[in-house]
């Protein structure tokens, strides 16, 4: 039985972190390739132009997502520490 719980745990965990990644790496991602296509096209070859762009969206994707980021995160701990009282030894 303490197994399964584990094995459950590890799960949910693993899937409340992709979940909550999902957003700022999704956003990375696609700014970076804007970016990587604007220097191809203008033939700039400056590689720290795409730290602060990246950054900036990022940024504003935790504005817009952190409230959801945290809940679930907070949801999770909830969840975990609501089933360890019934784990069996």
């Amino acid at each position: 039985m303490v197994q399964d719980f584990i094995i459950d745990i590890a799960r949910e965990t693993i899937w409340t972190a992709v979940k909550t990644a999902m957003p700022l790496l999704l956003i990375s991602l696609i700014v970076g390739l804007i970016i990587s296509i604007f220097q191809t096209i203008t033939s700039i070859q400056e590689q720290t132009l795409t730290f602060v762009p990246k950054f900036l969206a990022i940024m504003a994707v935790l504005l817009l997502f952190g409230g959801w980021m945290m809940d679930s995160v907070a949801g999770l701990m909830i969840d975990i520490m609501s089933q360890v009282p019934n784990i069996d030894k």
